[in-house]
């Protein structure tokens, strides 16, 4: 069998830095047709903004904020810009924070592409209809669903088992809700704040995912009442995606984790006690190691300067270079989600080089 089924991860994730102009842009160099494009501004301090293909452009929700969904196509000001998703990338119009004159900009794009609609009473997949765009080589859908108020279960498209679900009730101020499998599925934690890990039942009802379905609670993070809702779900590829833990030692020759792959993006939050942000890293941002450029999901801050963090992006994984405590405090663990940049092998046998 071979190593891996996706030789070139480009072709489903891809980081693309550009300038903002001020005003109508064309972003290109994605590679594909986007279906969730994830943008900050690397200078400002600006919230993020999150659209994708199945909400629909001009539909914004910020990774570091509760806030419900703003839709400028509905006249809501002050909303990003994202106007069109075409073939190597998107359009934007203008908008203060991501697309500012001379401004840095980031934006992490994820292709899913195919169109997904489950009928809960005609597949019984689900106790309540879905739809929303997924692949099922690269593992990853994007699932809207009216919320019900009460227990539920959910189809996700993918076929394999979700390791992990990012979740957000579009219509009211609920905090952004995550589901790991290292964390295990009475947990949760919250994107947009730098909170431990909490235990509720009301959430994911103490149930793991399945490769059909998820399970979600009558809690209105989850399932809120005529609310609408969106989940981006993820499984693993060997050799492309990786969501796993690992254990701080507190030390600057930091712990080596293993993904199988080069990584172009890695994301990780500690899960032990309050206080502590989902930190992100890419290598369009830091070309060479040791990688220190930083941004947080959960905060609006500018880029980092490298007096936080830093780590070594490896053939096969990362190692952290920092004892710093948002990373690797000894005995502490810290949940992640990886996309590759090149597998470590590929389906021809041969071997990826280190940079």
């Amino acid at each position: 069998m071979a190593y891996t089924t996706i030789d070139n991860p480009g072709e489903f994730f891809n980081t693309v830095l550009y300038t903002g102009n001020n005003g109508a842009q064309t972003v290109t160099g994605v590679g594909f047709q986007p279906d969730w494009v994830w943008i900050k501004d690397r200078d400002g301090t600006e919230r993020h903004c999150l659209t994708d293909s199945v909400r629909g452009v001009l539909k914004e929700l910020r990774s570091n904020e509760a806030a419900a969904e703003s839709d400028r196509s509905a006249g809501d000001s002050g909303v990003a810009g994202v106007s069109a998703f075409n073939s190597d990338g998107f359009v934007l119009v203008h908008d203060d924070g991501y697309n500012d004159n001379n401004s840095l900009q980031v934006s992490w794009n994820w292709k899913a592409g195919t169109s997904f609609t489950n009928d809960a009473s005609s597949t019984s997949v689900g106790s309540i209809d879905s739809a929303g765009s997924v692949s099922t080589d690269a593992r990853f859908s994007i699932i809207s669903w009216t919320g019900t108020g009460a227990n539920a279960t959910v189809a996700h498209g993918l076929g394999s088992v979700p390791k992990t679900i990012i979740l957000k009730n579009r219509d009211s101020a609920e905090n952004w809700i995550v589901g790991h499998n290292s964390n295990g599925w009475g947990k949760y934690q919250t994107l947009n704040t730098n909170d431990a890990t909490s235990t509720a039942s009301n959430i994911w009802q103490d149930t793991a995912p399945s490769s059909s379905i998820f399970t979600i609670g009558a809690s209105g993070k989850v399932n809120g009442s005529s609310h609408k809702m969106i989940a981006y779900c993820f499984a693993e590829v060997k050799g492309y995606s990786k969501f796993g833990s690992y254990v701080g030692n507190g030390n600057a020759d930091g712990p080596f984790v293993y993904l199988g792959f080069r990584p172009a993006f890695v994301l990780w939050k500690r899960t032990q006690d309050n206080g502590y942000d989902w930190d992100i890293y890419d290598t369009a941002r830091d070309t060479h190691n040791v990688a220190f450029k930083e941004l947080l999901a959960n905060g609006n801050g500018a880029e980092s300067d490298g007096t936080v963090l830093s780590l070594d992006i490896l053939s096969n994984g990362f190692k952290l270079r920092t004892n710093n405590n948002n990373g690797n405090a000894s005995g502490k663990t810290y949940i992640y989600m990886a996309f590759a940049e090149n597998p470590f092998v590929n389906s021809k046998g041969i071997p990826n080089n280190a940079r």
